[in-house]
């Protein structure tokens, strides 16, 4: 037999070798520029038509100026004033009403409008075809439509039966905000309602085939798969007509006439700081009025979000 000599590999030979990466090692940091990538022209439009000017607005609520001579400082003298106003409070609290009156109005309408439409048929479909009209008209052809309709001489209340309309509503300080919240419910129920409308037909349709074999009834159903169901769709919904109740201003103009009347019975802070800085020619309190909208809607918003759950996106089909 032959002996087999084994020469002994170089020192070099025995060192680790440097560990190569894994070849999904470099996916989720691709994914994650990927995302970043994709979204950066939305941040970048965000940035530019939203921080910008929000930034702009901050400083000129810092400043005095009435929209057409040269700038001056005011520190905090903005704030200072609009806080000790009474008439901020009175607007911040009709905001407020205005806020919880329509939120009260609009959602049993726009569940009930919902899951009307849910199923399927051509006589539902035409009525979803007719109550999403309001939402495609623009705020001022509805409140000039309006203001002409609940006018006491001319409008519906002098068709006959329905006299018991003929009366000042937009004219009358109890009565007023009131029929602006009606106005606001007629044009927006039916965008909430779509968005009911799209909740109830993602709900499993053997959740309801399961409960009818047990021998459940409609109510119960509703009330124990539809309403659960529709969790993160009530949250949704609430979130944008809570916070879009900050915004209701072209609407209110149009219908008191650019005044917030009849005295300031429909003043709301949109349109209070509208009347300071375009009438008043005070565009730093003004400012100072915008900022604190803004900062009420953030807080809102996040604190709608917070005590609902809605952050945590748990899976309402979980198991199924």
């Amino acid at each position: 037999m032959t002996a087999v000599v084994r020469t002994p590999r170089p020192a070099a030979a025995h060192k680790a070798r440097p560990d190569r990466a894994r070849p999904g090692a470099e996916r989720p940091r691709r994914r994650r520029l990927g995302g970043v990538l994709m979204a950066a022209p939305a941040l970048l439009l965000f940035g530019l038509f939203g921080l910008v000017p929000l930034v702009g607005v901050v400083v000129l609520s810092l400043s005095r100026w009435d929209g057409l001579g040269s700038l001056g400082w005011a520190g905090f003298g903005n704030w200072a004033s609009v806080l000790a106003d009474d008439a901020t409070w009175q607007a911040l609290w009709l905001t407020l009403k205005v806020m919880v009156v329509s939120w009260l109005v609009q959602t049993p309408l726009a569940l009930a409008l919902g899951v009307f439409q849910a199923p399927r048929g051509r006589l539902r479909a035409l009525f979803a075809v007719l109550w999403f009209l309001p939402l495609l008209l623009s705020a001022v052809a509805v409140g000039l439509t309006w203001q002409a309709l609940l006018d006491p001489s001319f409008g519906i209340g002098a068709t006959p039966g329905l006299h018991w309309l003929a009366k000042p509503l937009l004219g009358s300080p109890e009565l007023a905000l009131y029929t602006v919240i009606f106005v606001i419910a007629w044009q927006f129920v039916p965008f909430h309602a779509l968005l009911y409308q799209a909740g109830v037909r993602q709900i499993p349709v053997s959740l309801y085939e399961a409960a009818a074999i047990d021998g459940v009834g409609p109510t119960t159903r509703f009330l124990r798969i539809t309403l659960p169901q529709l969790k993160y769709t009530f949250v949704t919904s609430s979130t944008l007509m809570l916070v879009g109740s900050l915004t209701y201003f072209d609407l209110i103009y149009v219908l008191s006439g650019g005044t917030g009347g009849p005295g300031t019975a429909t003043r709301v802070l949109p349109l209070a700081m509208y009347i300071t800085g375009f009438q008043a020619h005070d565009m730093g309190r003004a400012s100072a009025i915008a900022t604190l909208l803004v900062v009420f809607g953030l807080a809102l918003s996040l604190l709608t979000t917070r005590l609902s759950g809605f952050t945590r996106m748990d899976s309402q089909q979980e198991g199924m």
